[in-house]
C-alpha cells in the first residue's frame, strides 16, 4: 500500500515541477500548437506535457515497484518508450499515420509476445469462449491499437482526455490493488498522479496541452490495463481474491472506456459511410458537438466524465445482465445520447440560419 501511495506522490511532484519548465523551453523553441479549423482553442499553446506525464509515470514505477512484483514490468515499459517515442517526434515534427501505426504495432506486438498480454476468453461473447491462439493475437492486437488511438482522437478539448485517464487509471488501479496485482497497481496510480499534476496547467486557460506523447501513452496503459482486467478473473476464482471478481469482465472493462471507445468506433464507421478515410479528421467528435451547443471546454469535459461515471456505476450494478446484453445496452444508450445532442445542435443551426434569413 505505502508503495503505491509513494508511487502517486512522487509522480505528481515530478510532473507538476516539470512542467513549468517545459512550457517555457517551448514557447523558446516554438513548439507550440498553433490555432486552426480544427482547433477548439484560440491562442498558441505549447503541446509537450506528455513529457513531463511519461516522466513522473516512469520514474516513479521504477523507483517504488518493489523487484519481487516487477514479472514482465519490464516489457510494458519497453513499449511504452516506444509510444512515448513516437508521440514526442510527432508533437515536434510531425509524422505520417502509417509511421505512427507501425510504431504503435511494434509496442503491441512486444506486450502480446513478451509480457504474454493476450485475450484468451470471449466469456460467451457470439457464443465464444476460449480463442484460438493466432484469433487471441489479432484480437489483442486490434483491441490495443483501437484503445491507443481512442485516447488520441479524444484529446480535443481541455481537459478531457486526462479526466478519463484519471477515472480509468484510479478504476482499474483500485481493483489491481485488492487482488494484489502490485504492479499493475503501480502503474495505475503512477499515471493518475502525473495526469492531476498535469490537468492543474490544463484546465481552461490551458497553459499547456498533453499532444500525442501524453494520449498515445494513456491509450496504451488503458490498453494494458483493461486487458489484464479481463484475463485476470480467469486466474484468481479458485483463489482468495475471489470476492472481488465481477460477472462480465469485458464489458466492465468497455463500460470504464465508453466515451473514448464509443466516440471513436461513431466517428469511424460517419467517415467510412460517408466514403472518407476513417482517419481523415473533422469536426463530429461529441465533444465538438458540446463545444457547437455553446459549451466551454470545462463545461464540456464536466459533462462528458459525468456521463463516462454514470456508464461505470451502470455496468458495475447490472453485471449479472451477462458481457453480450450488457454490451447492447451500453451501445444503444450511447447511440441514444449522442442522437440527442445531435438533434438538438441540428436545430440550433437551422434556427442561427433562420435568424441570419430575418
Amino acid at each position: 500500500m505505502y508503495d503505491i501511495v509513494l508511487a502517486f506522490i512522487t509522480s505528481f511532484l515530478l510532473t507538476f515541477f516539470a512542467i513549468p519548465s517545459i512550457i517555457s523551453v517551448a514557447r523558446k523553441k516554438e513548439l507550440v500548437d498553433e490555432p486552426g479549423d480544427r482547433r477548439a482553442h484560440s491562442v498558441s499553446t505549447p503541446s509537450l506535457g506528455g513529457i513531463a506525464i511519461f516522466a513522473g509515470t516512469i520514474f516513479s514505477i521504477i523507483l517504488w515497484t518493489p523487484f519481487r512484483y516487477f514479472g514482465d514490468l519490464q516489457y510494458i515499459l519497453c513499449a511504452c518508450i516506444i509510444v512515448f517515442l513516437i508521440g514526442a517526434k510527432d508533437d515536434i515534427d510531425p509524422i505520417s499515420a502509417n509511421r505512427k501505426m507501425l510504431g504503435q504495432i511494434f509496442a503491441a506486438l512486444i506486450l502480446i509476445f513478451f509480457s504474454k498480454l493476450r485475450i484468451t476468453s470471449f466469456y460467451g461473447i457470439f457464443g465464444i469462449t476460449e480463442l484460438p491462439i493466432l484469433l487471441s493475437i489479432a484480437i489483442t492486437l486490434f483491441i490495443i491499437i483501437l484503445i491507443i488511438n481512442a485516447f488520441n482522437l479524444i484529446d480535443g478539448i481541455n481537459g478531457l482526455s486526462g479526466s478519463i485517464g484519471i477515472l480509468m487509471a484510479v478504476t482499474f488501479g483500485t481493483w489491481f490493488y485488492m487482488v494484489e496485482r502490485i504492479e499493475l497497481a503501480s502503474i495505475s496510480f503512477a499515471l493518475a498522479g502525473s495526469v492531476i499534476a498535469f490537468l492543474y496547467y490544463n484546465i481552461t486557460p490551458a497553459k499547456i496541452f498533453m499532444g500525442d506523447t501524453g494520449s498515445l501513452l494513456l491509450g496504451l496503459v488503458a490498453s494494458i490495463l483493461s486487458i489484464s482486467f479481463i484475463e485476470h478473473h480467469q486466474y484468481i476464482m479458485d483463489t482468495p481474491y475471489a470476492m472481488y471478481a465481477v460477472e462480465s469482465p469485458p464489458a466492465i472493462a468497455v463500460g470504464i472506456l465508453i466515451l473514448p471507445l464509443f466516440d471513436t468506433l461513431r466517428v469511424f464507421t460517419s467517415r467510412m459511410l460517408k466514403g472518407n478515410s476513417p482517419f481523415r479528421p473533422d469536426r463530429n467528435h461529441i465533444h465538438h458537438l458540446l463545444l457547437d451547443l455553446g459549451y466551454s471546454h470545462m463545461q464540456a469535459t464536466a459533462i462528458l466524465i459525468i456521463v463516462n461515471i454514470g456508464f461505470i456505476f451502470l455496468v458495475f450494478k447490472f453485471q449479472t445482465l451477462g458481457s453480450m446484453k450488457l454490451l447492447l445496452v451500453m451501445l444503444l444508450m450511447a447511440s441514444i445520447l449522442v442522437a440527442i445532442i445531435q438533434a438538438i445542435r441540428a436545430k440550433k443551426i437551422n434556427k442561427n440560419k433562420l435568424k441570419k434569413t430575418i
